[in-house]
């Protein structure tokens, strides 16, 4: 009979004194690595709404929605598809507005309840109604940019909207002939109707 190896006779001896290697899973939980890439979850305060992480998750398994009716955008995870490769993570516009989580345990009984969503405000164009960003991104920037957001009407209006220091309006009926002296340009505009304002003022487009 051969005798044992000593690193098997080693093992043999912690076994006794320590106890089983293996961990005692699932009644007590695994401690992750501290850089582990758990289960992905927006943070509601944070997240801007830029749909910057739909762009660069190469698995779709983010989307967003623009609810018109309700006026509000939904920023979409789809964690059965996710391939948790932290893309979205890394390029957050915000840097905080996405974070891994040490939560790994992604088994469920129903093949639903996967979905982690969230919703923003959305901002429309005053003259033809079509989105222009969430406000939570509009503030972001003018907050970001500080002073240098006046040289940007639609930030400086949402901005003071949101401190209730002026009104803003979404009156798309306005007579352009009516209204005073370049005040097109003090409402909040999508690139387009921004482009025609600046040509009706300068050629009278």
């Amino acid at each position: 009979m051969k005798k044992p190896k000593l690193r098997e006779l080693g093992e043999a001896i912690r076994a006794l004194i320590k106890g089983p290697y293996t961990t005692k899973f699932p009644k007590k939980p695994s401690v992750p690595a501290p850089n582990f890439r758990g289960i992905i979850k927006y943070d509601v305060e944070r997240c801007i709404g830029c749909g910057a992480c739909v762009e660069v998750c190469p698995a779709n398994a983010r989307a967003i929605e623009d609810d018109i009716k309700r006026k509000v955008r939904k920023v979409i995870h789809y964690q059965e598809k996710c391939i948790y490769c932290g893309q979205c993570v890394t390029y957050c516009t915000t840097q905080q507005g996405i974070k891994h989580t040490q939560e790994y345990d992604l088994a469920k009984l129903e093949n639903k309840d996967f979905e982690n969503i969230i919703e923003k405000e959305l901002v429309f164009c005053e003259m033809c109604g079509v989105v222009v960003a969430p406000k939570a991104q509009l503030l972001w920037i003018a907050h970001k940019l500080g002073e240098l957001a006046y040289a940007n009407p639609t930030l400086y209006l949402t901005l003071h909207a949101e401190l209730d220091t002026i009104k803003t309006g979404t009156d798309t009926k306005t007579d352009t002939a009516e209204l005073p002296y370049r005040s097109q340009h003090q409402r909040i505009l999508c690139v387009d109707c921004r482009r025609k304002a600046y040509l009706n003022e300068i050629w009278g487009y």
